[in-house]
């Protein structure tokens, strides 16, 4: 859970400040500060994400490091101005509410200057997370940034693959290269090589001539999620270029060497894969030289309230709204609720909260989330596993197909087109066709030939079924 240290003088006060942030979903610590400035432990800090602290406590030299929040029965425009400069959050005059408490360390938390106490990087990267397993990766995701070692990435849906993807190559001697990434499951089998790998016109034609992704990350990174849903053919290309290094465009029969760091990412069973003959053995392992785990939100209930605080604050800057809290029933329903969606799902309910709240804190109705406690809802969940899940993906794609291609829709759910059309086939939700896309790309004779007859105005290849 998210640990708030208080050092404050008066008992009242302190318990007080307890009060709030227990009923707000945080750990509590408390510190009299009879002796200011006071000399805390390394590992009290270490295990703090937040302090709150008296004006006359002398604990902004500890701001680099840990979010502080100043109070003060006295407030001063020069002391706010002062204690700001030197590193402060948030300040606070007394009397303040509950939720403009709860919201400053929320923001406090969000901020990110966490660093080397809870994960031993140098620098902080943009994932947060205080619970073991996350602090476990971000540590891993230290160690392996800095090599050209090949990373697979596993996790569910939602979890947040491609951020991780985007941290091991930010902390990385290739930072300052691109960083290419491509989802193996939103263009159809045929295409897949010509966009990976380039192609080649046999007469010379610079039209009629390619570069693929892989040449374009040249020196940099390619990030290749969901590539369980890669070819067979298209994997033995990509095993080339893992084992020779070097590429060869589609319809070429020159060669030529290539020097880019793969990240791959999947939610799916390689090694069942492997089993079925859907997926090269040797690729495997070559993929999986260093393999990370990320953990779903459901096993790391200390970082919701972290991450919905984070995500809060984005979504109100881009909404251009402010000023905006969440009161103690959502903070509760956060926690109580699952997130099969995991952060992807967190991430669509701060929002739809925030579309919907009208005053200055979002309550639990608001984020639309179904959470067991009633014995309905036990039974449903007992005896329909699915329900709320299928529940959720009906609601979402009817709300918002008209907006969105099949291809962003499944990137949006963070499953397969394939998937979403069988989804659509099983729950019976008819398919609109959407707005029309721009220019289709030129392609390749070769794979003109062989692409479907029927492309339909929003990607969907003809041969599946509408």
């Amino acid at each position: 859970m998210t640990q708030v240290l208080i050092v404050e003088p008066d008992s009242s006060q302190r318990g007080r400040y307890r009060q709030i942030l227990e009923d707000g979903g945080f750990v509590v610590v408390e510190h009299p500060s009879e002796d200011l400035p006071i000399s805390v432990s390394n590992d009290l800090l270490a295990s703090c994400h937040c302090i709150i602290a008296n004006a006359a406590s002398g604990l902004l030299s500890m701001a680099e490091t840990i979010p502080v929040i100043v109070v003060t029965a006295d407030p001063d425009v020069r002391e706010a101005v002062a204690a700001m400069k030197r590193g402060a959050q948030d300040y606070l005059p007394l009397p303040f509410s509950a939720e403009e408490l709860i919201a400053a360390v929320e923001r406090g938390v969000a901020t990110g200057r966490v660093k080397s106490i809870h994960s031993g990087l140098t620098e902080p990267l943009p994932i947060l997370g205080s619970s073991p397993a996350m602090r476990d990766l971000m540590h891993r995701i230290a160690k392996v940034g800095p090599t050209d070692s090949t990373v697979l990435i596993r996790g569910e849906s939602g979890t947040g693959k491609e951020l991780v993807a985007r941290a091991i190559h930010g902390s990385s001697r290739r930072s300052q290269s691109p960083m290419i990434s491509l989802n193996c499951a939103t263009l159809p089998a045929q295409l897949i090589e010509t966009e990976l790998f380039g192609y080649s016109s046999s007469d010379e034609d610079p039209q009629k001539t390619r570069r693929g992704l892989v040449e374009a990350a040249n020196g940099g990174t390619i990030f290749l999620d969901d590539i369980g849903e890669l070819s067979i053919e298209a994997q033995a290309r990509l095993l080339r270029v893992l084992q020779a290094g070097e590429v060869r465009p589609f319809g070429s029969a020159q060669s030529f060497p290539i020097n880019v760091r793969l990240i791959a990412a999947t939610q799916r069973d390689l090694e069942k894969l492997i089993r079925n003959d859907q997926f090269r053995e040797d690729l495997y392992y070559r993929l999986n030289v260093v393999a990370l785990e990320i953990p779903p939100l459901r096993e790391r209930e200390e970082d919701v309230l972290l991450l919905a605080a984070a995500i809060l604050e984005r979504t109100q800057q881009r909404l251009g709204k402010t000023g905006i809290g969440i009161s103690g029933n959502a903070r509760r329903a956060l926690l109580d609720y699952h997130w099969p969606g995991n952060v992807r799902e967190l991430e669509n309910a701060i929002e739809r909260a925030v579309i919907l709240c009208d005053g200055s804190a979002i309550d639990a109705e608001m984020l639309a989330i179904k959470i067991p406690g009633s014995s309905a809802a036990e039974a449903v969940e007992a005896g329909h596993a699915q329900t709320s899940l299928e529940d959720y993906f009906v609601s979402f794609v009817l709300a918002n197909q008209d907006q969105c291609t099949e291809t962003e829709l499944a990137e949006k759910l963070g499953i397969s087109r394939k998937s979403l059309w069988e989804r659509r086939q099983r729950l019976n939700i008819p398919r609109k066709k959407t707005r029309n896309r721009g220019p289709r790309r030129e392609r390749p004779a070769d794979a003109e030939s062989a692409a479907p007859t029927d492309t339909r105005s929003d990607g969907n290849p003809g041969g599946e079924p509408a």
